[in-house]
């Protein structure tokens, strides 16, 4: 029981300290984020973590467990390294036009804003719930090929993804910590890492 409630936190703790970095950005830069474009965001990373589980508990119906556990373990480790590795593609300064809208948001957070207005508005909070849940996908499918708890791991991603951004907008506004953006990413994908690790040995 314990290790499973670790686990679920560990899931719900690496599918959203990307948003610890985009809520920097957007304190940083000035951008309000409302409670209920945060509500949106928040309920998008849960429904994404509840289908996966989803997909991932249908597989175990037809693969042996054990492969079953590789197959989440593997999906967590591409998905850490793809993470771990973000800040090095982002260094590239992007031109205007270039690459899809969820991976200019990756980059650059406050591309969201696409009217400029320092607020989200619903579409602009919809793009960014789709991007910040790209993460808890990988964790829902995890949760679900192991059995965990798909439904608490979904709330779980759910209430993190709100206060993480909540919190972490008003810290990067406060007090401008500019370099914890990178360090969340990296902290991110050795967490989701360390969870494939977890489910093998």
């Amino acid at each position: 029981m314990g290790s499973t409630v670790l686990t679920i936190c560990a899931i719900a703790l690496a599918a959203n300290l990307d948003n610890a970095s985009f809520g920097i950005v957007y304190g940083i830069r000035n951008i309000h984020i409302s409670w209920w474009a945060n509500a949106i965001i928040a309920l998008i990373s849960g429904v994404a973590t509840l289908v996966a589980g989803w997909m991932g508990a249908a597989i175990t119906r037809y693969v042996p467990p054990h492969l079953a556990a590789w197959t989440g373990a593997a999906v967590m480790w591409l998905v850490g390294l793809w993470v771990l590795t973000e800040p090095l593609h982002g260094r590239r300064e992007m031109q205007p036009g270039e690459g899809n809208v969820v991976k200019r948001i990756l980059r650059d957070p406050a591309a969201a804003d696409f009217d400029h207005s320092h607020t989200l508005n619903l579409g602009e909070a919809v793009i960014l719930g789709v991007a910040a849940a790209l993460n808890a996908l990988a964790g829902g499918f995890d949760a679900g090929v192991v059995h965990i708890g798909i439904v608490w791991t979904a709330a779980a991603v759910a209430v993190t993804s709100f206060v993480l951004l909540g919190a972490a907008a008003y810290v990067g506004r406060r007090y401008i910590a500019k370099r914890l953006g990178n360090w969340a990413t990296c902290v991110a994908g050795l967490v989701m890492i360390a969870i494939g690790m977890h489910q093998i040995w």
